[in-house]
């Protein structure tokens, strides 16, 4: 008997009672499938980790700066480094900031006059910051203007109202120039800045120029820099962003640098593979099992007939053949059908997240291959026991 009988023969086996086959194909059917759905589902989350991480995380840098002072230079950073670091490839703005807790809460009055019953001031902090702090801080001006150099070397006493501290004090234009009043002193609101998605505390704030700060409040020292870089840039801004500010004490100043998204792409993925692979595996053995008690239930059907065949001068290997070749065709067709569900439904889940699907093509060539040796393997024992029948017994029974 040559391949292309004992093909035809299985395949007329498996053709016989084709509800019992497509059952029993049903257990390799489910095993690939979640197999299958595992693999492309991890692999397409992994790879939004990437298109959907968090931007303003992916791109924000933090470098931290110690209140301590040289006695022969100064302070570590001055407001000039910021020009620094915004030459750096890869950044898109920086800002200083100077706070200190003297000014983390300080009383802002709307107007100078104490009337009883009425609430005029609020307590607020107050910041020193260079004039490209709404970039940095990724936000705009609602209403007027931010400072600019020109007021910074004239010590105006100008400030900028963060869009909360605005609605506390009551103001919402600065058309009229209006002023906020400061341990006694008059500040001129030019701007409102709002929208701020980093250094939210800033809507709560007030914002005045570093010089006028230095001058009224003590805020001379740079106590921060915000730093925004562009996408996949930010850890090597992170690392040249201190040599850049601090030249010779770059390891006195402390940078907060977001975490690799290739990391995170690696989490999500053997996380989610944890998940799914156990249960792809308990499915294929399921359908092992029943691909093996189908196959012998069969055997034992087919008593007569395998007498008959061993009769006619089929050998025991032929007779083995045939019932593997059965069990391992049940296998393989369950594998190309689960190969074939797992994939659309990787696809249609990819569709509802508006993602794009990550689909391996050795893994659509591998997953019929696992189903017939599933199969294959779980016909072993049926086919052993049918090889070993004696024709007289077996014709007799």
């Amino acid at each position: 008997m040559d391949f292309r009988d004992l093909w035809s023969e299985a395949l007329a086996g498996v053709l016989a009672r084709p509800m019992r086959s497509a059952l029993t194909t049903l257990g390799t059917v489910l095993g690939i499938a979640t197999l299958v759905i595992t693999i492309g589902i991890s692999a397409t989350a992994g790879n939004q980790i990437v298109g959907r991480f968090d931007a303003l995380t992916a791109t924000s840098v933090t470098v931290a700066v110690p209140s301590v002072e040289a006695a022969d230079s100064g302070p570590l950073v001055d407001w000039a480094g910021v020009d620094a670091v915004q030459r750096l490839a890869g950044v898109e703005s920086a800002a200083a900031i100077a706070d200190s807790q003297k000014t983390a809460s300080v009383e802002v009055r709307a107007n100078d006059v104490v009337a009883p019953g009425e609430v005029s001031g609020q307590a607020m902090a107050v910041v020193a910051a260079s004039p490209t702090l709404p970039a940095a801080v990724r936000g705009t001006m609602t209403a007027g203007r931010f400072f600019d150099a020109g007021d910074i070397d004239r010590h105006d006493r100008v400030a900028v109202l963060g869009d909360q501290a605005a609605r506390l004090l009551g103001i919402s234009s600065v058309e009229n120039a209006p002023a906020v009043f400061l341990k006694g002193q008059a500040y001129t609101v030019i701007g409102i800045l709002g929208a701020v998605e980093r250094e939210q505390q800033l809507a709560t704030a007030m914002i005045l120029p570093p010089t006028t700060a230095a001058d009224r409040m003590g805020l001379g020292t740079v106590t921060r820099v915000l730093i925004n870089t562009s996408l996949g840039a930010a850890n090597q801004v992170a690392r040249q962003a201190p040599i850049a500010l601090a030249p010779g004490a770059e390891a006195s100043l402390t940078v907060t640098a977001p975490t690799d998204p290739a990391k995170a792409r690696k989490g999500v993925q053997g996380d989610v593979n944890g998940l799914f692979l156990v249960l792809g595996l308990v499915s294929l053995v399921v359908g092992a099992i029943g691909i093996a008690n189908v196959t012998l239930v069969t055997v034992i059907e087919r008593v007569g007939e395998i007498g008959l065949r061993r009769a006619l001068g089929a050998s025991r290997r032929q007779v083995a053949g045939q019932f593997l070749v059965e069990s391992t065709t049940i296998g393989l067709l369950g594998g190309v059908v689960g190969a074939a569900l797992g994939m659309v439904v990787v696809v249609s889940v990819s569709a509802v997240k508006e993602w794009t699907p990550v689909l391996d093509v050795r893994l659509a060539l591998g997953a019929p291959v696992a189903g017939a040796l599933v199969g294959l393997l779980a016909g072993l024992y049926p086919s052993l026991r049918a090889s070993r029948m004696e024709p007289v017994d077996a014709l007799r029974s």
